[in-house]
């Protein structure tokens, strides 16, 4: 397995989950776990990590390329 297989597998997988917290959000679903209703407000921190770790993955992964930071120095010789 190559890492940039993992890092989009990974990815693909944090997305899916990220999307159906925010269903759960925006649809108003009850999360019941033994006869307790889950409050909301654990869905929004999920949604907020796995989404991030999602974009990060696939920024690992080859999805998106990378933009350079910081100012080009000029050396005087090239």
């Amino acid at each position: 397995m190559t890492t940039r297989f993992y890092h989009q597998t990974t990815a693909a997988i944090l997305a899916a989950v990220a999307i159906l917290h925010a269903a759960r959000i925006v649809f108003g679903w009850e999360a019941v776990i033994g006869g307790w209703a889950a409050p909301m407000w654990p869905s929004w921190a999920a949604f907020v990590v796995s989404a991030f770790l999602a974009w990060a993955g696939f920024r690992l992964g080859g999805r998106w390329p990378r933009r350079r930071r910081g100012a080009r120095i000029w050396t005087g010789n090239r």
